[in-house]
């Protein structure tokens, strides 16, 4: 067995003397292993579980929050559509790309539309979300929320987003002062 497959195999254990003597081994990247079959890493894993503790422990170890499996996934898109908002926030702090799309170009903003979780979408649209990034079909979160009934906090969101953006531009000056 590789030293990726007994990482992973840790992980999913939730073996945490295991996975850290595999972290620790020199020149080990470890971290960032793939699933052969799925392309998921450790990071993946412990997200679809909700499992915090082992969050924040990946990404301090080098774990990289922008790594799509074979459909494209990355841990935030997985944390959006499953409402954890506290994996949300930590990996956005790591420097998850807010706006990248699975393979269908479907964003963690598009996800929390479909769940219709108000929270969700306003934690992302604070984290410079873009309402208007269209997926493969060409449309976008807030067509999404357009189509949808009752949808009507969730386009609040969009508005006060789309005020704050417009703000913070007319507050920009180019050129010499």
């Amino acid at each position: 067995m590789s030293e990726g497959y007994q990482f992973l195999k840790a992980v999913r254990e939730r073996d945490g003397d295991e996975a850290t003597a595999k972290l620790n081994e020199p020149g080990t990247v470890v971290v960032n292993a793939r699933d052969f079959t799925s392309g998921e890493t450790g990071l993946h894993i412990v997200t679809q579980r909700r499992d915090l503790i082992w969050v924040k422990f990946l990404l301090q170890r080098g774990a990289n929050p922008d790594v799509a499996d074979k459909k494209g996934v990355t841990p935030l898109q997985i944390a959006s559509s499953l409402g954890f908002v506290e994996g949300v926030e930590t990996l956005v702090k790591a420097g998850a790309n807010v706006d990248r799309g699975n393979s269908a170009g479907e964003t963690p903003l598009m996800s929390a539309v479909h769940r219709r979780d108000t929270a969700m979408v306003r934690l992302l649209l604070a984290n410079g979300a873009d309402p208007d990034r269209s997926d493969n079909s060409g449309r976008t979160a807030r067509d999404y929320a357009l189509l949808m009934n009752g949808n009507g906090q969730i386009l609040e969101e969009f508005r006060q987003a789309d005020e704050k953006r417009k703000a913070a531009q007319d507050g920009r000056s180019y050129g010499p002062n």
